[in-house]
């Protein structure tokens, strides 16, 4: 029953897209392997485990998102850049949940892996990139890239969980978060003494 030529990266994305279908806490190498139509002792030829696969999952996320972000944010500035980076990681989250999860989970990955992996250190350019246009500088840029990323993570957690029931539209929603944001980014509130990196 094993599938001849298959490959770590093969059995990543199929986990990946179980991890859509059933959420990503409810892949197991059993569910992978017959979802590829092999017995599941021919995983671990390509993965060690299955913490070993949602690590690679998580990174294979990371790209995905990132090169997202990338391409919705080149040659935007300010606001504009903002609102790109912003809309670009919530169409994510939307249309690979399950992905999106490992990227926001805490997973050891393995050490070779994630030095090799690009998506986790350019999205963290772009991040830092992106802010660097409002002013800021350390540690302001530590604290802003946090408030966006509990803001972002925060609203489409939310909203997965079905957690707006207010009649009003998420998105008109989103939309002022974003206003607010960026006024905020503009206008952000000096250091306190003492403050350090």
């Amino acid at each position: 029953m094993a599938r001849a030529g298959l490959t770590a990266e093969q059995v990543t994305i199929s986990g990946a897209e179980l991890a859509d279908e059933v959420g990503l806490d409810q892949v197991t190498m059993a569910r992978v392997a017959r979802r590829l139509g092999v017995k599941d002792a021919s995983l671990y030829t390509h993965v060690r485990s299955l913490e070993d696969l949602r690590g690679r999952i998580a990174l294979l996320a990371a790209d995905e998102k990132t090169i997202r972000i990338a391409e919705a944010t080149s040659g935007l500035a300010g606001k504009d850049a903002l609102v790109a980076f912003a809309n670009a990681w919530r169409e994510y989250a939307h249309e690979n949940p399950g992905r999106y999860t490992a990227t926001q989970t805490p997973i050891q990955i393995d050490p070779e892996l994630a030095a090799k992996a690009l998506g986790p250190r350019r999205a963290v350019e772009l991040t830092y990139g992106m802010l660097r246009g409002y002013g800021l500088a350390e540690p302001d840029l530590t604290d802003a890239v946090r408030l966006l990323r509990s803001t972002f993570h925060g609203f489409v957690a939310l909203e997965a969980a079905g957690g707006f029931a207010h009649a009003r539209s998420p998105q008109q929603s989103w939309i002022r978060a974003l206003d607010a944001l960026h006024t905020l980014l503009e206008h952000w509130p000096p250091s306190r003494e003492g403050d350090s990196t």
